[in-house]
């Protein structure tokens, strides 16, 4: 069995790394390379860079940040916000990042999925789905959480799945930013309906929340933020109780 992965999020806006709760209440919480360089230190597996405002203000993301990230990180991370075509994809890939985790612009034409695993490979390729449980349903929302969409969860990652989609980095909506867990059950129904890792985002408030939604979750990767920019949790100690718990972890 692979090792289960932990990855800090760094949310950016403006240059900055900055945090929320449900997509809203937006605080600076410090500088992004940083922030990741320490991140780094401390054991983590990846980073994961999202422009939180690219896709909503009509703007790329900041290639010179990339630059920036690549050359003080030694870990592999993944690159979100903005990407919209091939060429960003590529100016991207150049630019020193490992992946691209995109959301709107998948939601608009799922042929990029395609285009973009066979131009690049499938291993680069993260689609990044945020979605919402509302009256039973999950509905997928783009632009950084602010359009909902027809589609939802499950059959829009199986069809990315299909398309060629190396990963699925799925927010919970609902969760995010009030640490109160992970949502396991949808993220159990994800993985057994997938042969591509899950990425869980949303929820994470207290070191058992990640032994959950590596167990009942059955989540390949965990990801958070808040806990870890306010140093609420850090990343050894994370990593030490979830070997203790028998979950397989790079220590």
């Amino acid at each position: 069995m692979l090792a289960k992965r932990i990855i800090p999020c760094l949310d950016i806006k403006d240059g900055q790394t900055v945090k929320g709760v449900n997509f809203l209440d937006i605080k600076n919480v410090g500088d992004p390379v940083e922030l990741g360089a320490l991140y780094a230190q401390q054991g983590a597996d990846e980073l994961v860079f999202l422009d939180i405002t690219a896709s909503h203000e009509k703007r790329k993301t900041l290639v010179e940040l990339v630059q920036r990230i690549a050359k003080h990180i030694n870990i592999p991370f993944t690159v979100g916000g903005g990407v919209s075509e091939l060429a960003d994809a590529d100016a991207l890939l150049s630019a020193g990042c490992d992946k691209l985790s995109i959301n709107s612009a998948l939601v608009r034409n799922p042929m990029l999925i395609d285009d973009m695993a066979k131009g690049f490979g499938s291993q680069f390729v993260v689609v990044a789905i945020d979605a919402k449980l509302e009256n039973g349903k999950w509905t997928v929302f783009m632009n950084g959480g602010r359009i909902p969409t027809d589609k939802e969860l499950f059959t829009w990652a199986k069809e990315a799945e299909s398309r060629g989609a190396g990963e699925i980095l799925f927010t919970s909506m609902n969760h995010d930013g009030v640490k109160t867990g992970f949502a396991c059950d949808a993220l159990a129904k994800l993985s057994e309906s997938l042969s591509i890792p899950i990425i869980a985002s949303g929820g994470a408030g207290a070191m058992h929340h990640f032994k959950d939604v590596f167990t009942l979750g059955k989540a390949d990767a965990g990801l958070a933020a808040s806990i870890f920019h306010f140093k609420e949790i850090t990343i050894p100690d994370l990593k030490n109780y979830l070997a203790e718990e028998g979950v397989i972890i790079r220590l």
